[in-house]
């Protein structure tokens, strides 16, 4: 008992330095950018643009820390009853078709599939695994939901990730030196596996550099 009051408190302790950590990054560049609006010469709106994209990544961060705390202390139930992904997929890949033009990554959907989740976390999974492909796997990609029975499998042909990086892929926060000029939070595909795992399911990644990433979450069949 006293063993896992200690590592308790010490995953609490690590969690929180992560995110004082990961909050002072964009307080820290929105101060800066304040400090140059009142050079001369400068151009205060390019600087209060920058500066609102900042507090915006700050809000994204901080909503996601939020969910992933509801997720741990189960307040968010993940598991319900069977649902079509498909449909919530395709949803998924219209809503993010302009980002993924403007980082020119190909996005589908191939397959059915019925995996033990609400809607809402199907849209959260996909969202997650999506965004990472648009943010990293470079231009002229393609990312693709591929559905088989009680698996849900998001694979790119991108750049990969190094076998460095990859033992890391779920970690909160975690974000390998090629990805840290991104505006992610670090915690996209942490959540991916929590709400994986939550629901009885596993999450294996896979990528070789240069080779694509692939990210499978498979269940127990209904």
């Amino acid at each position: 008992m006293v063993n896992d009051e200690r590592t308790f408190h010490e995953l609490r302790t690590g969690f929180t330095a992560s995110v004082s950590h990961e909050l002072r990054t964009p307080l820290a560049r929105i101060l800066a950018l304040l400090d140059n609006a009142s050079l001369p010469d400068a151009d205060v709106q390019g600087l209060i643009d920058q500066a609102r994209a900042e507090v915006e990544s700050a809000g994204e961060l901080i909503d996601e820390i939020l969910f992933l705390s509801e997720l741990e202390s189960g307040r968010e139930v993940v598991a319900l009853t069977p649902t079509e992904a498909r449909p919530i997929l395709d949803h998924v890949v219209d809503r993010l078709a302009d980002a993924a033009a403007r980082a020119g990554v190909t996005l589908r959907v191939d397959g059915e599939t019925t995996v033990p989740l609400r809607p809402r976390m199907i849209r959260i999974v996909g969202e997650n695994l999506a965004e990472n492909a648009i943010r990293y796997s470079g231009h002229g990609s393609t990312f693709v939901f591929e559905l088989a029975p009680s698996e849900l499998t998001a694979r790119d042909d991108g750049i990969g990730v190094g076998e460095r990086d990859l033992v890391r892929l779920f970690e909160r926060f975690y974000r390998s030196d090629a990805a840290r000029t991104s505006r992610g939070t670090g915690l996209g595909l942490a959540i991916v596996k929590h709400i994986v795992s939550a629901a009885g399911g596993t999450v294996e990644a896979r990528s070789t550099r240069g080779a694509g990433l692939e990210i499978r979450c498979s269940f127990s069949p209904a």
